[in-house]
């Protein structure tokens, strides 16, 4: 009988796999419930309705709202970004309602901070909730995007959040120079302390198609094209970002995160700022529609996804996941 066949190697990467013990001492990254933001939805109704659009999220009135939140505290989720959507008697081709002292968002931070202090608070600042037009910026008579003129009503936006209570503004609707005018505004105003998490690379993408289900903010006419970036485009993000840096940013994200790692990892090589990833709601309902066709395993395909999107560089994950991410990360960590 012939001798058994031996590989003389004296390095085997296998050795530091060969167990969960092992993997665990040398697993170069790691997810933890601080790390993800919960994206929530809000209405001005008394009752909670499940999105149909987004299988298991729900848009939350009042009520609702503060009792998810202290669901997600005990979860470990530690942040929060609102989404309102809003009645269509509201919505102006001026966006007043954005900058209502008594409108849905600022009553709802108000709200939230009184019930959960430490609960951070991230808003959006974009005008598509609240425009007739379904756009991120106004409309001019020739149907283009107005960039100054957005930005005016964009710092009476974040204005008043801060007032209200929000910790974090988080423009997203990408008009040039936005971040510098949010920056004088609320430094101007006394809020030197309310944080800026620039959308700084978000790209006009198909993945966002149930979101706008969920808040009936799809464009009335033409596309974002204008103003979102071209998801061909990576080097454009990259100076983007430098731009939002200068002016004053404090984190960066790129949106969406799954299918833009490759910009995730190159902007984690071009700044030192925190990095923010948003799993947006296509990539949510394609994992919940695979997993409920039986075709996936839910908790480890989310996990593994999460993972990923860390890897490439995001300190901060937005995703519509975190609360069970949350309970499957102590859930592992206890066996």
């Amino acid at each position: 009988m012939s001798e058994p066949f031996r590989l003389d190697l004296p390095i085997r990467p296998r050795r530091n796999r060969k167990s969960a013990g092992v993997r665990g001492l040398v697993r170069e990254h790691r997810l933890h419930p601080s790390q993800f933001v919960l994206p929530v939805f809000l209405h001005e109704d008394a009752q909670d309705h499940a999105i149909e659009s987004m299988p298991g999220v729900t848009r939350w009135s009042p009520d609702g709202l503060i009792a998810e939140a202290g669901r997600a505290w005990n979860d470990g989720i530690r942040a929060m970004v609102l989404f309102p959507k809003i009645p269509d008697a509201l919505k102006t081709a001026g966006a007043e309602a954005s900058y209502a002292d008594d409108g849905l968002v600022p009553r709802a931070l108000r709200a939230l901070k009184a019930a959960h202090p430490d609960m951070v608070l991230i808003t959006d600042v974009a005008l598509d909730p609240y425009s007739s037009m379904g756009h991120d910026g106004l409309v001019g008579d020739d149907g283009r995007i107005l960039n100054d003129a957005t930005i005016e009503v964009l710092c009476h936006q974040a204005l008043c959040q801060a007032r209200a209570g929000a910790d974090i503004v988080a423009p997203s609707d990408m008009m040039d120079g936005r971040v510098g005018a949010l920056r004088a505004a609320l430094d101007e105003a006394g809020f030197e302390d309310v944080s800026i998490m620039s959308y700084t690379a978000k790209y006009a993408s198909a993945y966002y198609g149930p979101f706008r289900g969920a808040l009936d903010s799809a464009p009335r006419g033409g596309d974002k094209k204008t103003y979102q970036m071209d998801p061909a485009n990576g080097r454009e993000a990259l100076r983007e970002a430098m731009l939002d840096e200068a002016e004053g940013a404090d984190v960066l994200m790129v949106k969406p995160g799954g299918p833009y790692l490759d910009v995730l990892a190159n902007l984690r090589r071009a700044s030192d700022l925190p990095l923010a990833a948003y799993q947006v709601s296509g990539e949510y309902l394609m994992i919940k529609s695979a997993a409920a066709a039986g075709w996936i395993d839910e908790r480890a395909v989310v996990l593994e996804s999460l993972t990923g999107i860390h890897r490439a560089g995001a300190d901060v994950i937005l995703t519509y996941f975190a609360r069970d991410a949350a309970r499957w990360i102590a859930e592992d960590s206890k066996s």
